[in-house]
């Protein structure tokens, strides 16, 4: 069992950078991978990136280049480092645990948290 709490939303402008934090609860944390995914309003709940193993890391193309996420098994945290913010990243986004290795698709994640706002205006 994980428990998944997001943290560090918020209301940005474009251009701006903004750091999500994801705590992990369960001593098993380390042999999940992990996702964040996002879902803007009346849209669908992407991917947005992954992180498994070596670490293996894995991104979306729109947020490619501008998006890092890490892992820190030791605390037990991830995070989404968010750079050059656009006005089309404003979602919910929501972190998220699984041990499939079909890391890009929502339904094979086991556990989610319940989502941090990002707003980011132009």
């Amino acid at each position: 069992q994980v428990q998944l709490a997001e943290s560090g939303g918020g209301l940005k402008q474009a251009g701006d950078s903004l750091r999500l934090s994801c705590a992990a609860s369960g001593r098993t944390f380390s042999t999940y991978n992990m996702g964040w995914f996002r879902q803007a309003p009346a849209k669908e709940r992407e991917f947005v990136a992954a992180v498994r193993g070596a670490p293996l890391t894995y991104y979306a193309d729109s947020v490619k280049g501008r998006f890092t996420i890490s892992r820190d098994s030791a605390k037990n945290m991830v995070y989404l480092q968010m750079n050059s913010l656009k006005p089309e990243d404003t979602a919910v986004y929501y972190c998220a645990a699984t041990r499939s290795s079909n890391i890009h698709l929502a339904s094979y994640y086991n556990y989610w948290g319940q989502g941090t706002q990002v707003t980011v205006s132009s």
